[in-house]
């Protein structure tokens, strides 16, 4: 007992340590604030229904309709029965956001290396380098929680998989399963489908070697392990995924069948995101070396400049006073790379760097060669448009790389192999057997190339432009001056952070140096190292992320205050949607049943119809999707809210209904069509039956006695009153979604289709009727019944691994005896 303790007690101390650190880089939790997150203040906004709704009744709903006129809730922080992976993952991030996901960041990476093989003390380094690598931290501060989650669990899935290929298969597995299933929980499908991609480079060279070592069916035995692993974590999450995967089908992620754009230009048809929008923030490829120097092309759009700053004196000239000056200064445009916008630099690093490129020279083997391809795999994609013959040809032909946008993002991946390089690097330095002359070889030339690199920097920074993508903006309404004063700055910072680099990288040689030398001890050289990474990004870090973010809690809780315009609106207790030209977020969303929002997957045939009209303040396509009230401001900045007394309602009676033939008609006729009196729908749209039954036009009866009122709305639950003398066929102003919603007549389940391109629609016999619809989706029974059985299924697996566990230490034990 007593050794068991003194092998752990280490471990112990560094998790204490690093919940430590998590808390004092973001002390402010310590004192009951929380850091303000632009995204999640919208999430906040969108997801507000739902929270009420679960609060007031304990029950919850998989559909909102608060944003974008109604919508799942499964991308909303929807929860699912029997999810019981999400309540391990609350259990580890028991510390106060977001020193929780920092405190991931730190363990996982921490666990990876110990996998590995490396000694704790180093193991530390490399926990601290992953940690704080700026844009692990910059996205805590804008509020990409799910892609922090994400991202967080990903070493620890590593760790699983290389255990496996240990030929740990129990252990590998158990790890494994969980990990996955942690990783598939942060919801986040594209920061996993990235660590797909390191996988296969990681897959590959494990394969290579095996063929090298002729041990190939112990590779494929592993392999076989991971796949049961990977089926089971799956399963774990079948909720989760299922709900999502059948949503994509029905989102921006899924395939269009509009072939024009909103001016009438020919779009491009694919089966997921638009090619522009998926590159529109691209790597540039000079960008790279900001990877190494933080400010190398400016940072980010925002730079806290002070008074000493040229954008300040420019500011005065424009007759700024010293206050707005200052204030001015605190945001300057400094960014002059090629994406439109960055919040700060992916830095990963100068001594980061440096330690990795010693790796490059002294680490041999598959492991080399899997942090070597997933970097550079990594960086290459990342350029997006920059290296188009790479980009298309993932989009067009390696499955599902199109579903996911901002390709900048799979950086991810260079930033967790580049921390792993590097402290390998340093436990091949620190190796005894390992060969002096090629330690200082490494030495040599990893000083030569990143110290070689800051030294050209300085000396060709004349031949650098420092011109922007949105100069002519500044052009156009501050002046030559101002641009002039804002490129001084961009030289100013890029000189500055490349010393700073080249200082970095010049004491880290130092160090190397002396403990070659034998003038300095392995101990200490661990030390200074640890201290020099946390250094090195924590000042970064501090620049982009710092106390400044944090507010009072209450400020994050309810992020949005009622204006006069929402008190007027909310004294109305009828059904309606609100349109605000105020904000392009889910400010409305927070209060009302709004067309507004804010989301990066949206419903596909929502996005048409705002993109086409809502957009453009077309009141027909207003007055179908029941748009009551619009927010709005008057010529002095006042807001106030208008009623729109010409609303179609939330259902009515039409007198025709006529089948088009394609996306595009139908789309396009919205713009004309009288959707009081008339409605339209698709031939695709309805089954086989239905289609035979009606015809091209159908006419009905509409008298001034016919009506149908909405008795209850909930966001899951709709109940309609019907009067008619006549067969009559009603729309509901209600966003049509085909899985999950079921429609009954007296209780009696009935079809019902898509009209006017994204609303429902209904034949209701004559006579009076109550009309019912219900969101009651399939999709999570079948997933909470999969969950349920794949839970108790790992539990047995757990327990027989544990006993097999003790079994067999039990038998090494009797044996030990014998002898």
């Amino acid at each position: 007992m007593t050794f068991s303790l003194k092998k752990i007690l280490p471990h112990l101390l560094v998790v204490l340590g690093f919940i430590m650190l998590s808390l004092a880089y973001f002390n402010p939790v310590l004192k009951g604030k929380s850091i303000f997150q632009s995204d999640i203040m919208q999430f906040i906004g969108m997801s507000k229904q739902q929270t009420d709704f679960r609060e007031v009744t304990g029950e919850e709903t998989y559909w909102t309709n608060s944003a974008f006129g109604g919508m799942p809730t499964y991308q909303l922080g929807a929860k699912y029965p029997h999810n019981y992976i999400k309540k391990l993952d609350l259990a580890l991030r028991f510390l106060p956001r977001p020193a929780d996901y920092l405190f991931l960041y730190l363990l996982g990476f921490y666990l990876l290396l110990l996998v590995l093989g490396v000694d704790w003390k180093t193991s530390i380094i490399g926990a601290i380098a992953f940690g704080f690598s700026t844009y692990l931290i910059i996205i805590l501060g804008v509020g990409h929680n799910s892609k922090a989650h994400a991202i967080a669990y990903m070493p620890l899935v590593l760790s699983g998989i290389i255990l496996t290929f240990q030929k740990k298969y129990i252990f590998g597995f158990l790890w494994t399963v969980i990990a996955m299933g942690l990783e598939l929980i942060a919801n986040h499908f594209q920061m996993t489908y990235y660590l797909f991609l390191l996988v296969l480079v990681l897959g590959i060279a494990y394969l290579v070697d095996a063929y090298k070592k002729k041990i190939l069916f112990n590779y494929f035995k592993s392999l076989g392990v991971l796949i049961f692993a990977v089926g089971l974590s799956m399963a774990l999450n079948a909720s989760v995924i299922l709900a999502t995967q059948e949503y994509v089908k029905e989102s921006s992620r899924g395939q269009n069948e509009v072939t024009i754009n909103p001016d009438g230009s020919s779009k491009e048809i694919t089966n997921g995101l638009d090619r522009d929008y998926i590159t529109q923030y691209s790597y540039g490829i000079l960008e790279s070396l900001n990877l190494f120097v933080p400010r190398l092309t400016g940072g980010g759009n925002g730079e806290p400049m002070g008074r000493e700053s040229h954008t300040y004196e420019a500011y005065r000239k424009l007759g700024a006073s010293p206050s707005q000056a200052i204030e001015a200064s605190k945001h300057a445009p400094l960014y002059w790379g090629d994406q439109p916008i960055v919040e700060a630099p992916a830095y990963v690093g100068a001594v980061v760097l440096f330690l990795f490129v010693i790796g490059l020279f002294l680490v041999k083997g598959r492991i080399k060669w899997w942090l070597v391809g997933g970097t550079v795999l990594s960086l290459l994609l990342s350029y997006g448009k920059n290296l188009e013959f790479l980009t298309n040809f993932f989009i067009d032909y390696v499955p599902l790389y199109n579903k996911f946008r901002a390709v900048t993002s799979i950086q991810v991946i260079l930033e967790l192999c580049v921390p792993v390089m590097a402290v390998f690097g340093l436990v091949n330095l620190f190796k005894a057997n390992r060969n002096e002359n090629d330690k200082w070889q490494a030495l040599k030339y990893a000083a030569g190339i990143t110290g070689g690199m800051a030294i050209m920097l300085l000396l060709f920074k004349s031949s650098f432009d420092f011109s922007g993508v949105n100069d002519s903006f500044y052009r156009q309404n501050y002046g030559q001056d101002f641009v002039d004063a804002i490129k001084a700055d961009r030289k100013s910072v890029f000189t500055l952070d490349t010393l700073r680099s080249l200082i970095l990288v010049l004491f880290s040689a130092s160090v190397i140096f002396a403990y070659l030398k034998e003038k300095l001890k392995q101990e200490w050289a661990i030390v200074i190292f640890g201290f020099l990474v946390l250094f090195d990004l924590v000042g970064v870090d501090r620049r982009y992320v710092n106390n400044d973010d944090f507010v009072s809690s209450k400020q994050v809780k309810y992020p949005f205050q009622m204006l006069e315009a929402d008190k007027e609106i909310a004294k109305d207790t009828t059904h309606f949607r609100v349109f605000d030209l105020t904000s392009s977020g889910a400010r409305a969303s927070y209060f009302h049943n709004s067309l507004n929002g804010y989301h990066a997957a949206k419903l596909r045939r929502y996005e048409d119809v705002f993109d086409f009209y809502v957009v453009k303040n077309n009141m027909n396509v207003l007055n179908m999707l029941n748009t009551k009230y619009i927010i709005a401001q008057d010529e002095k900045g006042n807001t106030f809210s208008y009623l729109n007394d010409e609303a179609n309602g939330n259902a009515w009676f039409v007198k025709k209904l006529q089948r088009l033939h394609t996306a595009n008609e139908e789309i396009l006729i919205l713009d004309s069509l009288d959707t009081k009196s008339k409605a339209v729908y698709t031939f695709g749209n309805v089954s086989k039956n239905q289609n035979e039954e009606m015809t091209e036009l159908k006419s009905f009866m509409v008298d001034s006695t016919a009506s149908i009122q909405l008795l209850t709305h909930r966001p899951n639950y709709l109940k309609y009153r019907s009067n008619n003398k006549n067969e009559g066929f009603a729309v509901f102003s209600e966003i049509y979604y085909r899985y999950g919603w079921k429609a009954f007549i007296d209780g009696q389940e009935s079809s019902h289709i898509r009209v006017n391109y994204t609303l429902r629609g209904m034949e209701i016999p004559k006579g009076t009727h109550i009309i019912e619809f219900k969101f009651d989706p399939e999709v999570v029974k079948t997933g909470s019944k999969i969950t349920l059985m794949s839970s108790i299924l790992f539990v047995l697996l757990l327990l027989g691994g544990i006993l097999y566990k003790l079994k067999k230490d039990s038998n090494k034990l009797l044996v030990s005896k014998n002898r």
